[in-house]
Formats: C-alpha cells, sequence, structure tokens
C-alpha cells in the first residue's frame, strides 16, 4: 500500500491539470453512452416503425420521453435523429481529445520532474553511494524504469479512470431496463476479478527481474562500449558478445513471462462475456418474442452487458501495467529515499580564502561500517604557500586521503581543518571553489576542447583558456586539431592520447586559478619531455599557492617542503627528500626502486 501511495503522490503537484483530465473522461464517456443508448431503440422506432418498449419501471422524467417518442412520426424523428447524433459525434470526439491531451501533458509533466529529481538527488549523493551502485543501474533507473511509470501515468491512469465511468455507465444503463436481469449477469463479473489479481501479483515479481536484467544490461553496454579498446586489446569481443548474449535473452525469457500472463486476461474476459450473453438471451428470448420487450431496448441491453467487457480487459491490462509501474517505482524510491553521508550544514557559513593551513587531526577513515581502516591515525598539516607530496605503495590510502581535502569524504573519526574551521561547518561552494584537482584518472566530457578546459570557469574568454592551455604545453596540439579549440574529444576524451587528456586536465586547473591545489599523479600520462614542460608550468603556478600532490615518480617531488610516506593508512616518515632518505626505509626502499641505486 505504501508504495501504491507513493506512485500516487506523484500526482499531487498537478491536481489542477489531472481534475480537468478526469472531468474530460466523464464527459466523454457520457456521452459515448448516451449517443449508443439513444441510438439503438430510435434505429428501431424509425426504421421498424415499432414502440420503444421497456419491461422495468422507469424514472417519470424517462417514462415521459419514452411516450413523446412513440407518438412522433417515423418520418419526423428521423432528421433530427441524424443532425443530433451528428452533434454527440463531434462533441464526443472534442472531449476525448481534450482529455487525451490533457492526460498527455500531465504524463510528460510528470515523467520530467521524475527524471529531474533522480538526476538532482544523483548529482547530490557523496561518492561513497557511486561506489556502491554499477552506473548502467542507475541510468536504468532514469530511463527504462521512469517509462515504466509514465506507461502507468499515460495508459494505466487513464484506463483506470475513462473506463470505470463507462462500466458504470453501462451498468446503469442494463439496471434502468432490467434490474434483476443485470443483478444476474453481475454475480458471475466478479469471478473474473479472481484470475486478474493472482496475474498482476506475479507481474510484479517478473517486473522486478525484468528490470534488474535491462540494469545488467545498460552496465554491460556502457562499460563494454566505454572501454572498447581494453577489449579489442585483449581479443575479448566474443566474450563480450556472449555474455551481452546471455543477458539478452534472459531479459528476452522474462519478458515472455510478462507477456504470457498479460494476454491472458483478455480471452478470460471474453470467456465471462460469452457465459454473461448466453445467460442474457435464455432470460430474454420468451419476452422478446412475446412482444414484451421491443428489439431495439433488447439489444441496449444486451450491448450494454457486452460494453462492459471491453472496458473490463483493459482495467484488467490496468492492473498490469500497474504491477510493473509499482516494481519500476520501488527502484526510483530506492535512490529518491537515499541520503547523502556527506551534507552540507542547513547554516554552514563561508570559507574565506585560506591564509594558515589545512589541519588534519587524529583522521581515521573506512569506507564502509564492517570494512577496515584505510586511513589510522593522521595527523598532518599543510601550511599556506608549501608544497605537500605523499608517497607510499599502492592502495595504502594517499588517494582517499587527498579526497578528505575537499570533503567528498568525512572522516569516521577525528576532524579536518582549514584555517581552524571544521570543514563541516562551511559550505561546499566555498570550500572545493578554492581548490583545483587534477586526477590519475582523467575525465574529459563528449564536448569541445575549449567546454572541457573552461569546465570549472565556463566565464573564462577565449584568451583566458588559450594562457591556460599554453601553461600546461597543450596549446600546441590543440591548434593542430581538426577544428582547433572546437574540436568534439569524443567520449571520455577517446580522440585523445593519454598524455593529451593529461594535460588538459592540468590547463584545467590552472584555468581555475585556485589557491589551493590538488593533484593526484598529475603527471602519471606524460612522457619525459611533456613531463618536463608541466613540471616547469606547475613549479610557477604552485607560487604562493598550497598545493597536495601525490606522486609515483619521486623525481617530481625532489624539491617538496615536505613529503610524507603513507603505509597500511599511517603516516610512517614525513620529511624533506634527503631526511627520509637516511631515516625513513620504506622512502629509501622506494628511491632505489625508481632510480636503481
Amino acid at each position: 500500500m505504501k508504495n501504491y501511495l507513493k506512485l500516487l503522490s506523484i500526482l499531487k503537484h498537478h491536481k489542477r491539470l489531472f481534475f480537468m483530465a478526469v472531468f474530460s473522461m466523464f464527459v466523454a464517456s457520457f456521452f459515448e453512452v448516451f449517443q449508443l443508448s439513444l441510438m439503438v431503440p430510435l434505429v428501431d422506432r424509425i426504421f421498424n416503425n415499432k414502440q420503444i418498449i421497456i419491461p422495468n419501471q422507469l424514472p417519470d422524467f424517462l417514462s415521459d420521453v419514452v411516450q413523446r417518442l412513440n407518438a412522433l412520426e417515423p418520418q419526423y424523428l428521423l432528421p433530427r435523429f441524424l443532425i443530433g447524433f451528428i452533434v454527440l459525434l463531434v462533441v464526443k470526439n472534442a472531449v476525448t481529445y481534450t482529455y487525451q491531451y490533457l492526460m498527455g501533458d500531465l504524463s510528460q509533466r510528470i515523467m520530467r520532474q521524475i527524471r529531474y529529481n533522480l538526476y538532482y538527488k544523483i548529482q547530490n549523493l557523496s561518492l561513497d553511494y557511486f561506489s556502491k551502485k554499477r552506473t548502467g543501474e542507475l541510468v536504468s533507473r532514469i530511463t527504462h524504469d521512469v517509462n515504466l511509470v509514465e506507461n502507468a501515468v499515460s495508459y494505466a491512469v487513464t484506463d483506470l479512470c475513462r473506463q470505470s465511468f463507462v462500466i458504470i455507465m453501462w451498468a446503469g444503463t442494463a439496471f434502468i431496463i432490467d434490474p434483476k436481469a443485470a443483478v444476474v449477469v453481475f454475480l458471475i463479473f466478479p469471478f473474473i476479478g479472481i484470475p486478474i489479481n493472482k496475474i498482476g501479483k506475479r507481474l510484479n515479481a517478473i517486473s522486478k527481474g525484468t528490470q534488474e536484467k535491462m540494469a545488467d544490461i545498460n552496465t554491460h553496454l556502457l562499460e563494454t562500449i566505454s572501454g572498447i579498446h581494453l577489449v579489442k586489446a585483449f581479443c575479448n569481443e566474443t566474450y563480450e558478445i556472449d555474455r551481452f548474449k546471455g543477458q539478452n535473452h534472459s531479459y528476452y525469457k522474462l519478458k515472455m513471462k510478462s507477456i504470457k500472463k498479460t494476454i491472458l486476461i483478455s480471452p478470460l474476459t471474453e470467456l465471462m462475456g460469452g457465459l454473461c450473453g448466453i445467460t442474457l438471451i435464455i432470460w430474454f428470448a420468451q419476452r422478446l418474442m412475446s412482444g414484451q420487450l421491443s428489439t431495439g431496448v433488447f439489444i441496449l441491453f444486451f450491448g450494454s452487458i457486452m460494453s462492459l467487457i471491453s472496458p473490463i480487459k483493459k482495467l484488467g491490462n490496468v492492473n498490469a501495467i500497474t504491477q510493473q509501474a509499482l516494481a519500476a517505482n520501488e527502484r526510483i524510491y530506492e535512490v529518491l529515499d537515499s541520503e547523502p553521508s556527506v551534507e552540507e550544514k542547513p547554516h554552514a557559513i563561508e570559507l574565506k580564502e585560506m591564509r594558515n593551513s589545512i589541519k588534519l587531526e587524529n583522521v581515521h577513515f573506512r569506507y564502509s561500517e564492517q570494512g577496515e581502516d584505510v586511513l589510522k591515525g593522521i595527523n598532518l598539516e599543510v601550511k599556506k604557500g608549501e608544497l605537500v607530496a605523499i608517497v607510499g605503495p599502492t592502495g595504502m590510502g594517499k588517494s582517499t586521503l587527498i579526497n578528505l581535502i575537499p570533503r567528498f569524504y568525512d572522516p569516521t573519526e577525528g576532524k579536518v581543518f582549514i584555517d581552524g574551521l571544521n570543514l563541516k561547518d562551511v559550505t561546499f561552494l566555498s570550500l572545493r571553489g578554492q581548490m583545483g584537482i587534477v586526477t590519475q584518472d582523467t575525465i574529459l566530457f563528449n564536448d569541445t576542447v575549449k567546454a572541457n578546459l573552461a569546465y570549472g570557469h565556463r566565464e573564462a574568454t577565449q584568451e583566458e583558456i588559450e594562457a591556460a592551455a599554453k601553461k600546461a604545453y597543450a596549446h600546441r596540439f590543440i591548434e593542430k586539431m581538426p577544428e582547433g579549440y572546437d574540436t568534439v574529444v569524443g567520449d571520455r576524451g577517446f580522440r585523445l592520447s593519454g598524455g593529451e587528456k593529461q594535460r588538459i586536465a592540468i590547463a584545467r586547473a590552472i584555468l581555475m586559478n585556485p589557491p589551493i591545489l590538488l593533484l593526484d599523479e598529475a603527471t602519471s600520462q606524460l612522457d619525459s619531455e611533456s613531463e618536463k614542460y608541466v613540471q616547469e608550468a606547475l613549479d610557477k603556478l604552485m607560487q604562493s599557492r598550497t598545493v597536495v600532490a601525490i606522486a609515483h615518480r619521486l623525481s617530481t617531488i625532489m624539491k617538496a617542503n615536505k613529503i610524507v610516506v603513507i603505509d597500511n593508512g599511517q603516516i610512517v616518515g614525513e620529511g624533506k627528500h634527503k631526511e627520509l632518505l637516511e631515516n625513513c626505509a620504506l622512502y629509501e626502499r622506494l628511491h632505489k626502486m625508481q632510480f636503481r641505486v
């Protein structure tokens, strides 16, 4: 029930539009039933010149209408009947167009809002959330799952309201003509709901599996297409094709189960309708043959009952669509209900430009409650204007430490300060706005070189962009590209070499002109010549700036004010290059490995 309420809650921001659409549906349903209810008896009266005979005692106003119609000549009724039929047809279709347009607008507004809410939530979740979720799965929530909810709004809600109105009106018509016969028929109809309900429950379970399998397919596509270099390098095309074939076939089997269950609804409803039809013929046959009931009225009653079959079938499909939407809605709210582990306080203060230092006090960190500490008791001070280098074996917590400074993560224990202010007390914008970040995994968007360079400073002029590129020694190769700075770099910078991507990332950081630089293997993918040039540019850039740099190549950080050696999440050495060679065994070993001393 809670999931149903969540699914219906998406309508609350569009109540006016929804009620306008529902009212239009009611009017359209009324005209549809009224048109046929008027047409069938009048056809019998006009073309067969027979009296309209209704076995049941009608209300006075309806009885008067029937008496007047019986008193009029067919020649008089015919032209008025034709004109009235055309008018009703025009009005009914105009109202039908109105409610279809309103429901289409409503569904698209809701989908727009859900997609926005999902993307907004994803952008505001902390980095640890993405370490637990696959990219393809999140993409599937925004695309496939939202489309299933759209079906529920576009078709299920429309049919639920529209067909309910039609059922009530046709049932009312049947009860007006002969209540006893209508009661007999409606004793049979509830049995249709038993198999439909069971089918709906099964569809809900199948739909969850279908959506999970679609998430697997999306993940596989994203990974293998973005990693096509690796696939081809290891000649794994056949392996990946077979994996996709298996996932695709599993999705096919689940969809066929869903289809098989859904199409059962139609024949079951038809069968029950046939039983109702036979019951009606047996009930009315004697009175029809003896003249106690006019043919037109019998056809109207029979038609009223038979007209219930189609809306009941559609309501069965509504249940099927709703069950799929409920499963999708549950997955959507799984994201929307997620809370970021790193949040900005409601009244966070603005951090002024750093004047003194960054401090980490007794910092511990682990990625999950059950996991082991990645950082253990880190105490470190980085003074303004210093270049502090962090070195150590792979997987020992260097990148984790650097990610605490822009507050991508919060320490499990301990605190991080800038100028004495706890980072938990300052705004994200004022904190991260002071930092230029270059990571070892260079992220470029499928956009122009210019757009990628200016991503952190979108107001930058062409001159400023080119100046930053020159400092990072990227200007020369950019100019040689087909459209220069307007060249699209491809998905994740596919058209660029590793060194070119790295230099664009460095230029992007230079363009921001930040007081704090965080460099995570900033020169790792550069050739020796480029590394020399970029290191010189970084040396100039780092003047009067605070820099925290992770480096595997010790040659790039020998001039650092302070080198911090980390092993197994702990600081095992701290000092300048020469000091560490003398008193830090791990640093000495790393130095010997790289320089083959």
